[in-house]
């Protein structure tokens, strides 16, 4: 089903469908989709193959490269790529600044942060780890999207102010929502099951403040009717996940695609998984 349709929330909220969307990531994991279907990969087939084709999708990234620019070339007015450093304020805020323009009076109805770094490589012992990693790591993992959502927050309050026809919840995918994608090893009561697979201490400590920063973004943007979650893709066949992982990408894609559809007022400040199951942080 196109991601479109996916995305209209018939049953949590609204008839408004998705008006804007940005997948913030790189080349990289579930966001690479020159190599395989992603979320970005999806919504690029979903311009392509469905008649209904009016969201503007906008592509953060970190290079220039050919193939990215042709995508973008080919949806005028539905898709831009914007060139953002996660880790320079005044790339963030230009890049916002671009999204203003591009976006309008509308508002974002959806954010998901998708961009992540793993230092150093797995299984990242602490022998191996040093503040470099650990700083690197933070500052992608957690500060990028904190500085990003803070820098969109008036764009996301501008779509949950909207005149929406409401019928039930007032937080949906389709109105005004972060997803943060983290991962199971970001559980503080799972470690002791994840742990000896793969200790990776700066990629999993960062990912559990982005938990907590998820569950502060909620309950601070609960009285603006912004739903904020995270979602664990799951283990995934990807340069972090490597070809031993359980996952293809088509499949975690497809159950978080599933997930946002149904993303209601009570996943708020949640940690979930690719399947709708909730992971205790």
């Amino acid at each position: 089903m196109p991601l479109l349709n996916e995305l209209r929330d018939e049953t949590h909220g609204c008839d408004h469908p998705v008006d804007s969307f940005i997948v913030q990531g790189l080349l990289k994991g579930l966001g690479n989709f020159q190599r395989r279907p992603s979320v970005i990969g999806w919504c690029f087939k979903m311009f392509h193959e469905t008649a209904v084709n009016n969201i503007p999708c906008i592509r953060f990234l970190q290079d220039k490269r050919k193939a990215l620019r042709d995508l973008s070339t080919q949806c005028p007015g539905k898709i831009t790529v914007v060139k953002l450093d996660v880790s320079d304020v005044d790339s963030i805020s230009s890049a916002v600044e671009t999204v203003s323009r591009i976006i309008g009076a509308g508002g974002l109805n959806l954010l998901i942060n998708n961009a992540a770094i793993n230092r150093p490589e797995t299984p990242a012992p602490l022998s191996a780890c040093g503040k470099k990693d650990m700083m690197e790591a933070y500052e992608t993992n957690v500060v990028g999207p904190f500085l990003l959502v803070k820098m969109l927050l008036p764009l996301l309050q501008k779509a949950a102010e909207m005149d929406y026809t409401v019928k039930g919840d007032k937080m949906s995918c389709s109105r005004s929502a972060i997803v943060n994608i983290s991962t199971l090893i970001s559980s503080i009561e799972k470690c002791p099951e994840t742990f000896p697979i793969a200790q990776m201490y700066p990629y999993r400590t960062s990912k559990a403040a982005l938990n907590m920063l998820t569950r502060c973004l909620a309950e601070d943007f609960r009285r603006h009717n912004i739903l904020v979650a995270a979602v664990h893709p799951g283990w995934v066949r990807t340069a972090m996940g490597g070809e031993e992982a359980s996952l293809t990408p088509q499949d975690s894609v497809g159950g978080m695609l599933s997930i946002l559809t149904s993303l209601s007022n009570k996943h708020s400040g949640m940690l979930l998984d690719w399947e709708g199951n909730t992971i205790p942080w």
